[in-house]
């Protein structure tokens, strides 16, 4: 759902638009701004929705390593023992935008005997310098995406989709990165370059593809690079779990009623 200036300019009566999430590109905020109506993103962290997706960056990573539609055709095929998968044990993790979501990737990545690197923005802004310094083994600025990408088995990208970062995973960044790395992506599908990554794969750089986000929404299943079988695809599910939904539901709930007793509004990220 877009809420453009046209819809938002017939809205007399709207006071807030609140994203169920993070992701606020189908609103336009400064639409939203001229016509007074604020708006507002539920953070990630406090629903488990960071946690949600970094669980199935992990089900991914482990899906590509462990050769998920290989292992399918041999259970058809009536094999065993086959294919050799590998381990996540030994690689080393590049989290491409280390927020919310990479630092609960972090978490959970470290129990498998990896080495963790990232990249962000601005790390004196960040609100828990211990977690990051005990979790990540090497840290870089966004300018040093390239650089990191070249020592990384596998690549997450998490970061937020905007005009700065739409299509950054390009044919560079993705020459940048080992032959046979993996690339996973739970944030935004407009961050990868669709041209680029299909070349990669095609041409065997790109050791595999896992995304639960397409450039475009639903994809179409048909799409060529689908027929590839180093890419998995989920249907951007990544944050959506019992958990994290009720969790997100709890804050809409309330501030709507902050909203209605007119208290200021609590629980959420306030953008505009």
């Amino acid at each position: 759902m877009r809420l453009d200036s046209n819809v938002l300019s017939r809205a007399n009566r709207m006071k807030l638009v609140m994203q169920f999430g993070v992701g606020l590109e189908g609103v336009d905020i400064d639409a939203a701004a001229t016509c007074g109506i604020r708006v507002a993103r539920i953070p990630s962290d406090v629903t488990g929705n960071a946690t949600s997706c970094a669980e199935m960056s992990i089900y991914l990573m482990l899906g590509l390593l462990r050769k998920q539609h290989e292992l399918q055709t041999a259970v058809q095929q009536k094999k065993l023992g086959e294919p050799i998968g590998d381990t996540l044990f030994g690689n080393t993790v590049f989290i491409l935008g280390y927020g919310n979501i990479g630092i609960e990737l972090a978490k959970r990545l470290k129990p498998f005997g990896v080495r963790i690197i990232a990249t962000k923005r601005n790390w004196a802004l960040h609100s828990n310098g211990g977690i990051i310094h005990d979790l990540v083994d090497e840290k870089g600025s966004h300018e040093e995406i390239h650089k990191f990408a070249g020592k990384a088995d596998i690549v997450v990208c998490c970061l937020c989709m905007n005009k700065e970062t739409a299509g950054i995973v390009n044919n560079s960044f993705l020459s940048s990165m080992r032959k046979g790395s993996l690339l996973l992506n739970i944030a935004r599908g407009g961050l990868l370059d669709y041209s680029a990554v299909f070349d990669h794969l095609k041409s065997g750089h790109l050791g595999g593809l896992g995304i639960d986000v397409a450039w475009t929404e639903p994809f179409d299943p048909d799409d060529p690079i689908l027929k590839f079988n180093n890419v998995i695809i989920t249907p951007h599910v990544a944050g959506v779990t019992e958990h994290s939904y009720r969790s997100m539901a709890k804050v809409v709930g309330d501030v709507a009623l902050q909203l209605h007793a007119g208290y200021p509004l609590t629980g959420i990220e306030l953008v505009s």
